[in-house]
């Protein structure tokens, strides 16, 4: 009898000028796994190698874009501070490629983006929603620190007054308010989103040289600023991850009961 064969955590489309990458975890909502992010690398390693790729087209399968880390490993190891850090700074390097590439990146956010997903769709150039799309940054449940870039990514977006209210509420923004804030540049119906998300990225990928010159313009400032920023986000996750804060916040949600935290 044969066994039925894993599915890749990352489904890999290829066509002329464009690389489609989609995120292969529905059963856990497309959760950050160490293979699905392995293999995110490796997708946007590929894409940076080429100049003949002109557009990534990162989306999710099924009701989820990316619901963050995956829970069910954290917690499950002993780990210093310097080797949290180290460990942040692992994805710290594959995050910046795909802010800083030549390679325009679209975030088709499908379903749920959620805490490190979150982080994930605002790190794209062009980020557009279906309309059963929803945004939460659901690290304060967990007693966890914003990451994937989000306290960077999220002010530039919307404000620092609206961003410090997304994420310390942790309350969830759907498609239409993430349109009005400027989370999102387009919001397309559910049953449309795949065909309108491919139109534009195709598109990108006929475009010409310029346009990765354009995005190069429009991060020019920022390479300096962003490793300034993960360097200061790995510190604030390690210290997080360690805290008892952190361990009763996993506990809680494995257990699906309210958090108690104790500051500690």
């Amino acid at each position: 009898m044969t066994s039925t064969p894993t599915p890749p955590p990352v489904l890999v489309e290829r066509e002329p000028g464009l690389i489609i990458a989609r995120m292969n975890r529905p059963q856990a909502l497309n959760s950050l796994s160490p293979d699905l992010r392995d293999m995110l690398e490796a997708v946007i390693a590929e894409a940076e190698a080429d100049p003949q790729v002109r557009a990534l087209l990162l989306t999710g399968v099924g009701r989820a874009f990316c619901a963050g880390g995956d829970v069910s490993g954290m917690g499950t190891r002993e780990r210093s501070f310097e080797q949290i850090v180290e460990n942040m700074g692992e994805a710290h390097r594959w995050l910046k490629r795909l802010r800083l590439a030549h390679t325009i990146v679209v975030s088709a956010v499908n379903g749920v983006a959620a805490g490190g997903g979150f982080g994930l769709a605002l790190l794209g150039d062009v980020i557009v929603a279906s309309e059963a799309a929803y945004f939460k940054s659901a690290f304060t449940a967990l007693g966890a620190a914003a990451d994937f870039g989000l306290g960077w990514t999220l002010p530039r977006a919307v404000g620092q007054v609206r961003a410090r209210e997304i994420l310390f509420s942790e309350r969830r923004i759907e498609a239409a308010e993430a349109l009005a804030i400027g989370l999102v540049g387009r919001v397309f119906p559910a049953e449309t989103f795949e065909a309108e998300t491919l139109a534009i990225a195709r598109q990108i990928a006929r475009g010409p040289l310029s346009m990765g010159l354009s995005k190069r313009l429009l991060n020019h400032e920022d390479a300096a600023s962003l490793d300034g920023y993960f360097a200061a986000e790995a510190r604030a996750q390690a210290q997080a991850f360690l805290s008892a804060d952190f361990r009763e916040g996993v506990s809680a949600f494995r257990e699906k009961r309210p958090a108690t935290f104790s500051m500690r």
